[in-house]
């Protein structure tokens, strides 16, 4: 799938999270999945700050459509909570200088039971949403076999492909096969998708984050390679300003999410999310490190004892990120180590900025030892750059191969 798009990981918002498939309009008109939600959302995304930090696209995901295709057999958007058609709604969204995604699933339905895309109309539904101004398309799983999927979802690539629109491709396809080889030949992904979901759908917990971040990291050999310009592994939303964490536990996963090159799908209420979420979110620094060219995966290089656990993820310009994140349950703890610890090369020299504080060290050097001081189920993340001729980066230690393009 070379369609040169996501060429770094795609940030925006995603209905599903926050809003699921509340469709109860009459009850709920504020918050259910109609085209007054994501005109709602489009309005904030524009006027709030968010669309010049890069959060671009407003995601549509599953119970958006009729219960039937039309007499032709396309896909029709629900007449009464979508009433204008998703054209109007994506010229509303492109008017305001975003991009707007939307969902379909390989299979006979959707996970929420609406029409699915079978492999008889995976070009028609293509043709459909490139007609509609459609610019992602996030591409479920539910109610499909195996070897239908083997088959549906590289002809979707294809069928996007011709439509001659470029829209970008999120696969679900690996998060159904158990994210791993040999059912999962990520050679083949990187090829036809975009962005794929490689594991369960995020819920709004601690327990939630914590189970995809073990998985991921876990699994990190296999997962981080093959991670880069134009195909992301996509660990799922981000849960910020909803109700399921904490405000540390909201910083680290922000930071996490970033250390992964994970794509920034903001899943709450942008009409009402609070101050403090939205500085998260809106983190200059962060969305930089998240967005580096370079688009190199991070991965977990030191696991403690003391249940603090430090993430590299290697940047352009010989630059680093680093996360210090306690697992701990108690009190802040005062974790000492040094750069030469975590396998920098030797006798470079450092400047280093506190991602969340801004505080700036000057003249840190490999050998020297430092102490952070982390909060329960918080972070400590630096930005490191270095200030001596020493360019190397450390490829080594991370487990990377220096990006050969």
């Amino acid at each position: 799938l070379d369609n040169g798009l996501a060429l770094t990981p795609p940030m925006g918002w995603l209905a599903w999270e926050r809003f699921r498939c509340n469709v109860n309009c009459r009850q709920d008109p504020h918050n259910c999945i109609s085209e007054k939600l994501f005109f709602e959302m489009a309005d904030r995304l524009a006027e709030d700050g968010w669309r010049e930090l890069g959060y671009k696209y407003i995601n549509i995901d599953d119970c958006w459509s009729a219960k039937h295709r039309d007499a032709a057999g396309r896909l029709l958007s629900d007449p009464e909570r979508f009433p204008s058609g998703i054209k109007a709604l994506a010229d509303y969204v492109h008017a305001r200088g975003l991009k707007l995604g939307i969902y379909g699933d390989l299979g006979t339905l959707t996970c929420g039971g609406y029409p699915g895309t079978t492999l008889d109309h995976v070009k028609l539904d293509a043709l459909t949403f490139a007609e509609w101004g459609v610019d992602m398309l996030k591409l479920d799983g539910c109610y499909s076999s195996a070897e239908e999927q083997a088959e549906g979802y590289p002809e979707m690539a294809r069928a996007l492909n011709a439509t001659g629109r470029p829209i970008v491709y999120s696969c679900s396809w690996p998060a159904y096969q158990g994210g791993l080889p040999p059912k999962v030949n990520y050679t083949i992904l990187a090829e036809i998708c975009n962005l794929w979901r490689n594991y369960d759908d995020i819920e709004d917990s601690w327990d939630s984050v914590l189970s995809i971040l073990d998985w991921f990291f876990a699994n990190q050999d296999v997962l981080q390679p093959v991670a880069g310009p134009g195909h992301w592994n996509d660990p799922d939303m981000l849960i910020i300003g909803n109700f399921g964490l904490s405000y540390e536990q909201s910083r680290s996963q922000m930071a996490l999410w970033t250390v992964m090159a994970a794509p920034l799908l903001m899943s709450t209420d942008l009409r009402t999310i609070s101050p403090s979420a939205k500085e998260i979110l809106q983190n200059r620094l962060m969305i930089r490190i998240n967005q580096d060219p370079l688009g190199i995966q991070g991965r977990r290089i030191v696991k403690e004892k003391s249940h603090i656990e430090v993430f590299l993820r290697p940047l352009s310009q010989a630059a680093s990120a680093l996360v210090f994140f306690s697992r701990r349950t108690d009190m802040p703890f005062f974790y000492t180590t040094s750069l030469a610890k975590l396998q920098f090369p030797e006798d470079a020299t450092y400047e280093v900025q506190d991602v969340y504080s801004g505080k700036i060290i000057s003249g840190l050097k490999t050998g020297d030892n430092f102490t952070v001081v982390i909060n329960p189920s918080g972070v400590v993340m630096w930005y490191l750059y270095p200030t001596t001729a020493q360019p190397e980066q450390p490829w080594h230690v991370a487990g990377q191969q220096a990006p050969s393009k």
